[in-house]
């Protein structure tokens, strides 16, 4: 069975609170629960994660790597356009990593234009909201499979 990680970064917790313009109204829970669904319509499992805390996010990305995940789905927040530790422990994984965000990055402030995991992750999906997170889990899924 495909196995992903769909890990979630910094302040990601305040989803349905923090600047409803940019991220909606729903929930992270909520969010997970439709990840969850999507998990079982497609006949996969995804284990999600969320910390405010970068070491624990890179040692999740280790787990990812030791225990043989077929794909990683992120959305590391700010942590995007400055995480080099990120970034190097993303470097480790040899499966598809997705990168998403709900809102559309490249239409925000400058420093958001910029991604640090750009050149090694397969793909990048921006600006379709909570949905974002269901195409990202599709688009691991598809890279897993080739």
């Amino acid at each position: 069975m495909t196995k992903l990680f769909m890990l979630h970064g910094v302040n990601h917790n305040l989803f349905g609170k923090r600047d409803p313009k940019q991220y909606g109204m729903t929930t992270l829970d909520e969010i997970n629960e439709n990840i969850q669904e999507l998990a079982n319509e497609l006949s996969i499992e995804v284990e999600t994660f969320q910390t405010n805390h970068e070491g624990e996010m890179v040692e999740k990305i280790h787990e990812a790597f030791l225990t043989g995940a077929d794909g990683v789905v992120l959305n590391a927040g700010a942590w995007t356009h400055y995480s080099y530790a990120i970034r190097d422990a993303l470097d480790v994984l040899t499966v598809p990593i997705v990168e998403i965000h709900m809102s559309n990055i490249h239409s925000r402030e400058e420093f958001r234009k910029k991604s640090v995991f750009s050149d090694i992750v397969t793909g990048q999906i921006s600006g379709f909201g909570e949905e974002s997170y269901l195409l990202g889990i599709r688009a691991a899924v598809a890279a897993a499979q080739k």
